[in-house]
């Protein structure tokens, strides 16, 4: 299981209207405060004293605000579902570096860094709720909050998804025209993996929010539907070699920072492209794959022959047809779509800048 992946478990379980949520509240609500461990094993077992064990009793909101009133931690499962003991006077490590003034983050924070497990603590002073993980604090927000975070990133989503498909139309006419350079490939791209990156972003307030994020994610999923199918296509049509060493460029640029992204150079280079302003003329699967009911062994069979875009869109109904899976029916309907495509381009404004 990666960090982040962990990270997001545990979001979703504390995300509102879950039972440790409901316990969290009660406890805010009682003013007690509550010191909460999410794992059981040797190594917590290692760093416990005192308190007594419960033999792994059900997880229940009420259950669990009661025995927050005493002054001792609370252990559980790692998914909040029994727990082993409570009123426990935990002793990790006090050379582990922490920042926190409170005795309960003190030993919270210094309990995560060394037994790797979540700890969940509530200050009954401060009246908030801090998450601490082996290597982040997290700090807890109201759903009024998130929601209110969570709409703004969806509204910078969507100028970003917009602006990706005025750049995917821009691409597609510099490609029938023949003039796109590696430059304009991996400005598409760059603007790809930014989309994807605010997408994870809201993911994280989808998670914590539970089911309160229902219509965030329906909107989320929307915005991102085929960002990555379009980017796989724009690679496969422009990289050097074929078929090119990973499937998905987006995984790649997913490894960079954001500092890193915005650099054209080093994208072209983890890329493996030419030089920024050498031509990069287009295979043509993303301009096949916009065909409607044209199969991927056709496409590969139309791209494998022609090479490039520019003989596509150049061949006639006869050369199309010589193409294995394609047949007359399937060549006029190429040709007819290639003319239409052609048409457009003469309309287009090409922009210099």
């Amino acid at each position: 299981m990666t960090v982040e992946r962990s990270r997001l478990d545990i979001l979703r379980a504390i995300a509102p209207g879950t039972p440790l949520r409901n316990a969290i509240e009660l406890i805010l609500r009682q003013e007690t405060g509550a010191l909460i461990v999410l794992g059981y094993g040797r190594d917590i077992e290692a760093i416990s004293s005192g308190g007594f064990h419960l033999d792994g009793a059900d997880f229940h909101p009420a259950r669990l605000a009661e025995l927050a009133k005493m002054d001792g931690a609370v252990i559980t499962d790692e998914a909040a579902e029994v727990i082993y003991r409570a009123n426990v006077h935990l002793i990790p490590d006090p050379s582990l570096e922490t920042n926190e003034t409170g005795t309960r983050h003190r030993t919270g924070e210094r309990v995560a860094k060394e037994t790797g497990k979540a700890v969940v603590v509530v200050s009954e002073d401060r009246q908030t709720v801090t998450v601490y993980t082996s290597d982040s604090t997290y700090q807890l927000r109201s759903p009024t909050t998130l929601l209110a975070q969570a709409n703004q990133n969806l509204l910078t989503l969507e100028r970003f998804r917009g602006r990706l498909a005025d750049e995917e139309e821009r691409l597609t006419q510099l490609e029938v025209d023949d003039i796109v350079v590696y430059r304009d490939v991996v400005q598409f791209l760059q603007r790809a993996a930014l989309v994807l990156r605010i997408g994870e972003d809201l993911e994280h307030y989808i998670v914590e929010l539970g089911g309160e994020g229902e219509l965030i994610n329906l909107q989320l999923v929307d915005l991102l539907a085929g960002t990555g199918e379009t980017a796989e296509l724009v690679y496969a049509d422009h990289a050097r070699t074929y078929p090119p060493g990973t499937k998905n460029p987006l995984d790649l640029l997913g490894t960079l920072t954001t500092e890193h992204l915005s650099d054209e150079s080093r994208v072209a280079a983890l890329l493996d492209f030419g030089p920024l302003d050498n031509p990069a003329r287009s295979r043509g699967y993303r301009i096949l794959d916009r065909i409607p009911r044209l199969p991927d062994a056709v496409q590969d069979s139309l791209v494998a022959h022609f090479e490039t875009l520019q003989d596509l869109l150049d061949a006639s109904v006869g050369e199309l047809d010589q193409v294995d899976g394609v047949g007359r029916a399937r060549a006029r309907q190429l040709r007819h779509y290639f003319d239409r495509l052609l048409d457009t381009t003469r309309s287009w404004a090409i922009d210099e800048e």
